[in-house]
């Protein structure tokens, strides 16, 4: 396990590294409100990169660093296809490592 968390842990630095190249990291979190949406991916509230950021990313990382057990099913990569689809940025990368993602935590069950 420790080196599904090791891979997990460079996978999600890697997300952030793409997304400030892709410029769109954020220096602004979104309102508490809109952090606290319960729906999938926070549709009502934020958009598909703000979830990633403000969400996704700093509760793998609790998730990794509290050696909690990791979700056993993630389809991010499709989302991210979904989101980004006619998109004029170059988001391969970006998808590629989420699909790593998917892939690493679906075989930590």
């Amino acid at each position: 396990m420790d080196n599904v968390y090791s891979q997990l842990t460079s996978s999600l630095n890697d997300v952030e590294s793409c997304l400030k190249e892709l410029a769109l990291w954020s220096d602004t979190e979104p309102p508490a409100d809109a952090l606290a949406s319960i729906q999938p991916f926070a549709v009502d509230t934020l958009e598909f990169v703000e979830w990633l950021q403000f969400i996704f990313l700093p509760r793998l990382h609790f998730m990794i660093g509290a050696r909690e057990t990791l979700p056993e099913n993630c389809g991010i990569a499709p989302m991210a296809e979904t989101c980004f689809g006619g998109s004029f940025l170059d988001v391969d990368e970006l998808i590629a490592v989420l699909a790593v993602i998917d892939s690493l935590l679906s075989e930590s069950v």
